[in-house]
């Protein structure tokens, strides 16, 4: 058994050991409860982007991964060592562990008898081993935000005094009961993100144990608040998600004696239902993962997940130099730099304020940086320009990709400059790109023009996929692009004019 397993075996054994006496499931067996702990793990992400999250997983976790038939989910089997490395992964919006899945669920013919059955399930289902991850991953969460404070507190005053005190050294000696444990864990993964999370759940959650259980011996166990969410999609049915919600979750407040709360709740049960699928799970994300670089906003935001997903399409690869030529609030170049820091990243726009929000979110992810690491860096791989995307300041053939959310006319810019905006656009790119190693990822929901504008450009772009996605219920496109070995010629070149670039 690797040192990590075996740290995190430990921890769950004292965690399950501590905590869990306060929930009431029936129990198989007289094994370790963390013993061999094993789970499926479902996940919403991009619609259109399921492949992208699926090689994450792969590669990440090193688990398979399935596909589902109902659009934006994957599912994926994991250790419940594997949990915080779970919620570190980039391409996933929200996280569930599953309780039982029914890839042919027969429907009853009446609207009264499928409601019936609904009850009746609530109390066969195997609720025991997702409901010891959901707790793990509650405690772990609440560790998180305690740790984040006192963190952000020390860490400024590091920074403000430019080095760290020794006294906070002995302080946080005080709170690690296992500090060998510890540098087990964060010598084992190299990411910084799964650095702090596997750091939190295993030395907070020890440190702390103690705590917890005085605690508890003065108090009695709390009644859990929860809520049914019903996500119905496919084949049409004769009841409604809302009426499915209702019955099932009479059926599970019978059964665990729970408190229902549409507002404040504990546990999020989902009843997923797909055509004849249906997957029962307990959420384990409150906000989407995707809300996880950006403080200041613009008219157009884009998700974090969305953006991991593009730049992932044109497969980065260290040293190189990835550009966003409009990027808006700055969060595909934000996402690169985070994920590939061994690239060089540019983020530009033609308007002041965008490129002033775009600094004021790189500044913002800079400072969490250094209050995580408790000193002053300058080590973040990303600029923030501002220039006209039609007249980039770059050398030809400098750039290996862009990636970038054009204007689509609905929400920002206007259909009848597209027109020409997105030619000279795609003819600006394919001089600063690379000729033959180059690509691009361009998102637009105006794919007439754009498919217009591309249909001109075979001598230099030549259109690798297309992936159909969905954004806050408006149909668009990512068109991945690879440039042609085929030098840049300005018009005015071809016109007998050179013009120096």
């Amino acid at each position: 058994m690797s040192d990590v397993q075996e740290a995190t075996k430990q921890l769950l054994d004292v965690n399950l050991h501590e905590n869990w006496r306060a929930i009431q499931v029936i129990e198989s067996g007289p094994r370790s409860e963390s013993e061999h702990l094993q789970v499926t793990i479902g996940a919403t992400v991009p619609t259109g982007f399921e492949q992208i999250a699926a090689d994450e997983v792969r590669e990440k976790l090193g688990s398979s991964c399935k596909i589902s038939k109902d659009q934006g989910k994957i599912y994926f089997d994991i250790s419940v060592e594997s949990l915080a490395q779970v919620h570190c992964l980039r391409s996933v919006d929200n996280l569930f562990v599953v309780v039982k899945e029914f890839k042919d669920y027969q429907f009853k013919e009446t609207k009264e008898e499928v409601l019936k059955d609904f009850e009746e399930l609530a109390g066969k289902l195997p609720w025991s081993d997702p409901l010891k991850v959901w707790k793990i991953n509650t405690s772990f969460k609440k560790k998180e935000t305690k740790r984040k404070k006192i963190s952000e507190n020390s860490g400024r005053e590091k920074i403000g005094n430019g080095q760290g005190d020794k006294t906070d050294e002995k302080e946080d000696k005080k709170g690690f009961t296992n500090n060998t444990l510890d540098s087990h864990i964060l010598d084992y993964y190299e990411n910084p993100a799964i650095k702090e999370e596997i750091s939190t759940l295993v030395s907070d959650d020890l440190a702390s144990s103690k705590d917890e259980k005085d605690e508890k011996e003065e108090t009695h166990p709390k009644v859990l608040k929860f809520r049914v969410t019903c996500n119905w999609a496919g084949e049409k049915h004769c009841f409604s998600s809302n009426e499915a919600a209702r019955d099932f979750g009479g059926a599970i407040q019978d059964y665990f004696k729970w408190k229902a709360d549409m507002t404040n709740f504990d546990v999020e049960v989902l009843l997923n239902i797909h055509d004849n699928e249906i997957v029962v799970g307990i959420a384990l994300t409150e906000e989407s993962l995707h809300r996880r670089n950006i403080t200041h906003f613009g008219p157009t935001t884009l998700r974090s997940t969305l953006a991991y997903g593009m730049l992932r399409l044109c497969a980065p690869q260290p040293t190189d130099i990835i550009v966003d030529p409009m990027c808006g609030t700055g969060a595909i170049p934000i996402e690169g730099a985070t994920e590939w820091s061994n690239c060089y990243h540019i983020a530009g726009d033609n308007n002041p304020s965008a490129v002033n929000r775009a600094a004021n979110n790189i500044s913002s992810l800079l400072t969490k940086s250094q209050i995580k690491e408790g000193k002053v860096s300058w080590s973040f791989p990303i600029d923030a320009v501002q220039w006209d995307i039609c007249n980039l300041p770059l050398r030809t053939g400098s750039v290996d990709i862009i990636v970038t959310d054009m204007p689509s006319g609905k929400r920002m810019g206007s259909k009848k400059r597209n027109w020409n905006l997105y030619p000279a656009c795609l003819q600006e790119m394919s001089r600063v790109c690379k000729p033959g190693t180059g690509r691009a990822a361009l998102l637009t929901q105006d794919k007439k023009c754009f498919t217009k504008a591309l249909s001109g450009m075979g001598c230099v772009w030549r259109k690798v996929h297309t992936v159909w996605v969905n954004i806050g219920g408006l149909h668009a496109a990512v068109y991945l692009l690879k440039r042609t070995p085929q030098a840049f010629v300005h018009p005015s070149e071809q016109d007998g004019e050179r013009t120096p670039w």
